[in-house]
């Protein structure tokens, strides 16, 4: 893709913001979408244009990227009533780099095909400080022709590109994959510091242990801080978000006829905390559960 060329991005959330602002720094003819257009207002003032709809935001065989909260709101601002897919057309490229459903990204390829444009399913890890800092890592799955087209735009927001090939759905299942290895280490992580409270160790002394040691990896240096502190706000992953995700994850393992034991605890962790009101502090916050089970709060 020329950087010269127009470039949509649709979803200035907490992730999508930053990642827009790194791509307007490559692509200086960024056009950007919010349904709350006062997101935008930052961008704007820093060269970006508003559109007044997905529709509008794409030309006709460009590049749009989405980074929207949910399956619906996907399939809303793609194929809606002002959804850009009939006018991206011909030569257009759509990368989705939301966490869906393996079946929304099927859908959208197949609706896309009818239109002639192209589809590339990109999700990425990281939280919006790895977004601010071009520190994402993202994997990808779609048409061989589209991942070489989408190439410089995924290269100017991650510090990886990872592939799984071209069945459309990949990229998404992966992304379920590691999101569900992700809360099943900040579960087991709650729980272990839980254990170190009640017999008198220090939280914090715990977490850095393990960041320097024998888990000296961005999942327990970074999430172990957080849990050892309870730093749940402001929310890098919104607690309600990480319950779609994990809901994903239970309707994409019951489709295979998997059991998946540690998914249904993690879900009853993140719907007793949707319960208690927690759904917009971090998804970290499940440990607040296992806190107050064990007498600590």
């Amino acid at each position: 893709m020329n950087t010269n060329e127009s470039l949509a991005f649709i979803g200035l959330g907490s992730m999508g913001a930053p990642m827009a602002r790194n791509l307007l720094g490559v692509f200086p003819q960024l056009v950007v979408y919010n349904r709350n257009p006062e997101r935008a207002t930052p961008l704007v003032q820093a060269g970006a244009s508003l559109a007044a709809s997905p529709a509008q935001a794409v030309q006709p065989g460009g590049v749009v990227v989405t980074m929207v909260a949910n399956d619906a709101a996907l399939k809303e601002v793609t194929l809606g009533a002002q959804g850009f897919a009939p006018t991206l057309g011909a030569g257009g490229l759509h990368i989705s780099m939301s966490t869906v459903s393996p079946e929304t990204s099927r859908l959208l390829a197949q609706e896309h095909a009818r239109h002639g444009s192209l589809f590339v399913s990109a999700p990425v890890f990281g939280r919006p400080e790895a977004a601010a800092a071009k520190k994402l890592w993202i994997v990808q799955s779609g048409d061989a022709g589209a991942k070489a087209r989408a190439e410089p735009v995924l290269r100017a927001l991650g510090q990886g590109i990872h592939d799984f090939g071209e069945e459309p759905g990949a990229a998404n299942v992966v992304k379920l994959s590691g999101n569900f290895v992700i809360l099943s280490a900040v579960e087991a992580m709650g729980e272990a510091l839980a254990l170190a409270e009640k017999n008198g160790v220090d939280r914090n002394a715990l977490a850095a242990f393990w960041g320097e040691t024998i888990f000296g990896c961005p999942i327990y240096q970074n999430y172990s801080k957080l849990l050892a502190q309870r730093q749940y706000e402001p929310a890098g992953f919104k607690l309600e978000l990480g319950l779609k995700d994990v809901r994903l994850v239970r309707e994409v393992a019951e489709h295979a006829t998997l059991p998946m034991p540690l998914v249904d605890l993690l879900h009853e962790r993140l719907l007793t905390s949707l319960a208690k009101g927690r759904g917009g502090i971090d998804w970290t916050g499940i440990e607040l559960v296992t806190a107050e089970a064990g007498g600590l709060r």
